[in-house]
């Protein structure tokens, strides 16, 4: 008769009871196999635990994407300004380059030129 044997049917030199040296088929106690049992979910709800933090927070987590959403957002919008403002800024090379009177115009504004025979009248604002 083998240990195990014997300690389940109470023959033998141990003074253990039959239910605390009960052996499962692998020939571990049972308590022994719920412990490590135990320690298999512990350990997979800390793996489980660190990737769903890691999934939110790491480097490409929900908070980055989401930040970098928001920053590719603002960079459209920022090109589409830009794209804009080059489009006005070639009409006005156009006008200038084919329209003598925006020449005369920015001349006038920029640079306070007059025709002859015109005469220059200044307003002053009396606080």
């Amino acid at each position: 008769m083998n240990a195990n044997a014997a300690v389940l049917s109470g023959t033998g030199s141990s003074t253990r009871t039959p239910a605390a040296t009960a052996v499962t088929s692998t020939g571990l106690p049972i308590s022994r196999r719920r412990s490590e049992r135990r320690w298999i979910r512990k350990a997979l709800v800390f793996v489980t635990c660190a990737v769903l933090i890691d999934a939110l927070f790491g480097d490409r987590g929900l908070v980055e994407s989401i930040r970098a959403r928001h920053a590719y957002r603002q960079a459209e919008a920022g090109i589409a300004r830009l794209k804009q403002e080059n489009a006005g800024l070639r009409e006005q090379i156009r006008r200038l380059r084919e329209d003598p009177e925006a020449i005369e115009a920015i001349a006038r504004q920029d640079l306070g030129l007059m025709r002859p025979g015109e005469i220059l009248v200044i307003v002053k604002d009396v606080k």
